[in-house]
Parts: structure tokens; sequence; C-alpha cells
């Protein structure tokens, strides 16, 4: 897996990612959001799992699935744009809690810069489906390209063949990567912006 995690980040191995819904008293300062997980993971028996945060709901999950020809992509995200912000935005404390945190798992091993390349693609596919939404940045008002604490996880088979050296836009798995992402993600903001509306 490669991923930015919170807990579990970087190039590694896994057996499971784990989500775990928070609300904003729950992380106060002086509050350390890595050892608080890494408690709450233990507690669940998720000791050595990638560790992902969120203030959404975690029933408001989306996913998708594609392929292109023998490559295989499926996407699981939340979607969450209360702290919507556009890179390069100043930095700065954020005034709502919102994140999109999303899992690629995909069915051909990958050596390690194709995991990283995948992760790119899948932020593209992310960044993309955000700015098509329209949503705005809470900090500049400008398109918004994410929110400030997104995180993504690429998973891929340990294979004791010869892994993937490469996953960018012209191969076959970094196709089914970035529709998988683009799919997933935009219906989650769409999910977001009814359940929005609704409150």
């Amino acid at each position: 897996m490669a991923s930015w995690a919170v807990v579990g980040g970087g190039i590694g191995r896994a057996d499971a990612v784990a989500w775990r819904q928070v609300d904003e008293a729950e992380l106060r300062p002086p509050v350390s959001a890595e050892h608080w997980l890494r408690e709450r993971m233990s507690e669940a028996g998720l000791d050595g799992a990638v560790g992902l945060m969120t203030s959404r709901r975690l029933d408001a999950w989306v996913g998708a699935t594609h392929a292109a020809r023998r490559a295989n992509a499926h996407c699981v995200a939340t979607v969450g744009l209360g702290n919507a912000l556009r890179s390069g935005d100043p930095p700065g404390a954020y005034a709502h809690i919102g994140t999109i945190n999303a899992l690629i798992c995909v069915d051909v091993a990958l050596s390690e810069g194709a995991l990283l390349e995948g992760l790119a693609v899948a932020t593209e596919a992310k960044t993309a489906a955000v700015l098509e939404s329209g949503v705005r940045s809470n900090r500049t008002g400008l398109s918004a390209t994410g929110t400030g604490t997104d995180c993504l996880v690429i998973a891929a088979p340990d294979s004791a063949g010869r892994p993937v050296s490469y996953a960018g836009k012209h191969t076959d798995i970094g196709s089914a990567i970035g529709a998988a992402a683009f799919e997933a993600v935009s219906e989650g903001v769409r999910v977001w912006l009814r359940d929005r509306g609704a409150h």
C-alpha cells in the first residue's frame, strides 16, 4: 500500500484499511490525532492496519469499479467538503471539519514507483471531480481542489512475479485507477451536496 494516512502512511504492507468517524470535540488540542487513532484501532483489533479519520457519516460511503482490458480498480470513498480548499491557498487553521478519504484497490501487483504513480493518478481524478462540482474554497472563494485533510490510499496485491512498473494515464491500470477514483469521488460529492442541502 501507499498513502499519507495519519496511521500506517508511506509505502508498506497491511491487511486492512480502517475508517474512523470522529467529531471535532474528540480531536481538540492538545490531542494527538495519530495517537488517538492508534488507540482506537488497537481497541478494535486493527493494529497494523492503515487508519483514516473522517467526520463524514460512514454509511455515506460510495464505490466504483472500472476495468481496462486485464486491469481492474475499485475505489471506496467517503466525501465531506466542509473544509474545502484549493491547492495553494494560504495556510491556516480550518473553520470546519470535512475530508475526502479514498481507498483504491487494484488487482495487479505494482512496483513502488507504480504505487506512487497510481496514487498520483487517483489524486488527479479526485481533484478533477471536485473541480467539476463547482465547490468553492472556504478560504479564497476560488474553485476547490479538495480539502485540507484529504487522504488517498492505493492497495495492490503481493506477487511472487514481476510487478507492473508503471501506472500512468497511458497504461491499463492507470486508466482503471483514474476512472474508478473519479466516479467514486464525483458520486461522493453529489451525495454530500444533497445531504448538506437537507439540513
